[in-house]
């Protein structure tokens, strides 16, 4: 999705109007519907500053709406050829079936990286069995990594407290 389509597609997620958006960001009552219309159609682009804006008021991470194009299936392609590049992803066959996987021998391998991925893997499998809602699961995504520094700090706020308990 480009970044027009990312922005839309959050916008209708909290259920609002292109006219609330844009007077929620501050434009005039007049023009708030079509600066939010021309975002999305495309024919205008929002700089970094808007985009953090945006996503403020929509309640996701920057990263959420300006994700690399992946509309075409060209483009989606060249995004799996970078993350092999960058990042060490690999295709492989897993069961039968084609999978990506981290390659721990890649020079840029990460193991950050591999902990996000276990994070995901482990929401997910709480979707698929029906521990968390899909709007529980797609709030995960949405907004990552702040629900994850948030659990991250929870943890460490109890083992905090447990520990004062134990030298009191």
């Amino acid at each position: 999705m480009a970044i027009g389509e990312r922005i839309q597609f959050f916008r209708k997620r909290k259920g609002m109007t292109q006219r609330q958006l844009g007077k929620q960001m501050g434009f005039s009552e007049r023009t708030a519907d079509i600066r939010i219309a021309q975002y999305e159609s495309g024919q205008r682009t929002p700089k970094a500053e808007m985009i953090k804006e945006l996503a403020g008021m929509l309640d996701v991470t920057p990263e959420a709406i300006s994700v690399p194009d992946t509309d075409t299936y060209l483009g989606l392609m060249h995004t799996l050829f970078s993350l092999e590049d960058k990042y060490g992803l690999t295709v492989t066959v897993l069961d039968g079936q084609i999978c990506l996987k981290q390659d721990l021998n890649h020079p840029k391998y990460d193991m950050t990286l591999a902990e996000d991925l276990a994070s995901w893997n482990e929401i997910k499998t709480r979707l698929t069995t029906g521990s968390i809602t899909r709007e529980t699961y797609d709030n995960w995504r949405y907004r990552f990594p702040e629900d994850r520094a948030a659990e991250t700090k929870a943890r460490l706020d109890t083992l905090r407290e447990a520990r004062k308990e134990e030298q009191e």
